[in-house]
């Protein structure tokens, strides 16, 4: 299990010297997408703190086994075996909650478009009815994706629009999410449930998911296996990438510290990188190449057109988010404790 190697350790615990953790203590969650690569994290973290209750939602109590097992035979965990389409037990009574349950991959979102959709838009009603019966505050995590199609070098601020265009099933992912986000305002507005959003970049880590086909875990599971890096375009998008603990540092960072029905990018300056050069350092790792190679019709339909997807992060900077891995050292940590994993 990764939970036991010292740079996943080191990775937790430098999620816990953040600013104000301390006084999530006592605190409850509810945490969708539970054995997802960011919910699995976020999961470590919290209980690490000992005195958190979290409840953690997932369809596979097996993998969810397989993912948290560490949690299983402590009292203040519970898992819940639900469908996050189903509406929540209204009997549960929790501070937080965070509805991380999504497809977030091109291959979920060309095959399974309806799925991806009512995924993300009743996993979030459901979790804003919850919030607004018990009282909770929900953290919606939102995406770059909201940005649209960014084909100019361009840095998105919360303010920002983007370039739409829903003439592809790839719409999908991204017109769910930013009517989850306007969902999360219209609750706010109606009934005054407690929101708070982040829009993530795009997030690595050694807690992805086999199936992910997302272009950098694609690179990240050839490097660990010790394989040329395929990379299926010529490389020149320009994005903002989060290491997976940076991103729950920011998580948490909006939680503790950020203001109800407001958005927050989450990025890192440290961490904005070429696609071409992504493939290049993971390349290096091993001494083997990058090859370029034509994707799959079905592949395809679901990659983004963007190509330039910076998120301005100057918003959650100003309550005291301080990301810390670079591109490089968050590449081959988690190429470590992958590779670690198989031997």
């Amino acid at each position: 299990m990764f939970t036991s190697h010292p740079l996943y350790v080191e990775d937790i615990n430098n999620i816990l010297s953040m600013k104000a953790i301390e006084n999530l203590s006592g605190k409850s969650f509810l945490i969708t997408g539970a054995t997802g690569m960011i919910g699995v994290v976020l999961i470590d973290a919290l209980m690490a703190l000992s005195d958190i209750k979290v409840y953690a939602i997932g369809r596979s109590k097996e993998k969810a086994f397989d993912r948290l097992r560490n949690h299983f035979s402590n009292p203040n965990f519970v898992f819940i075996q639900q469908d996050v389409t189903t509406p929540f037990c209204m009997d549960l009574t929790v501070d937080y909650i965070i509805p991380l349950a999504s497809n977030t991959h091109p291959l979920g979102y060309s095959k399974y478009p309806i799925e991806t959709m009512l995924i993300n838009m009743q996993g979030a009603k459901n979790a804003l009815d919850l919030a607004t019966m018990c009282g909770a505050t929900v953290i919606y995590p939102s995406s770059v994706e909201i940005y649209g199609d960014a084909v100019r070098n361009e840095e998105f601020d919360e303010d920002s629009n983007g370039n739409l265009n829903l003439s592809t099933s790839r719409a999908c992912y991204t017109e769910s999410k930013r009517a989850c986000e306007a969902l999360c305002q219209s609750y706010a507005a109606e009934r005054g449930t407690k929101v708070k959003i982040i829009r993530l970049s795009r997030v690595f880590g050694p807690t992805m998911l086999e199936s992910d086909t997302k272009a950098s875990s694609q690179f990240i599971k050839r490097a660990v296996t010790s394989e040329d890096i395929v990379l299926k375009s010529a490389g020149n998008q320009y994005f903002s990438y989060v290491y997976v603990a940076d991103a729950i540092i920011g998580l948490l960072c909006v939680l503790l510290h950020g203001e109800n029905s407001k958005s927050y990018n989450i990025s890192s300056e440290k961490t904005n990188i070429y696609l071409k050069d992504l493939a290049e350092i993971c390349a290096k790792y091993n001494n083997k190449q990058v090859i370029f190679n034509i994707p799959a019709d079905e592949e395809k339909k679901g990659y983004s057109i963007a190509e330039n997807a910076i998120l301005d992060n100057t918003r959650i900077k100003s309550i005291g988010y301080i990301p810390i891995y670079s591109i490089e050292e968050a590449v081959d940590r988690t190429i470590m404790i992958l590779k670690d994993l198989l031997n």
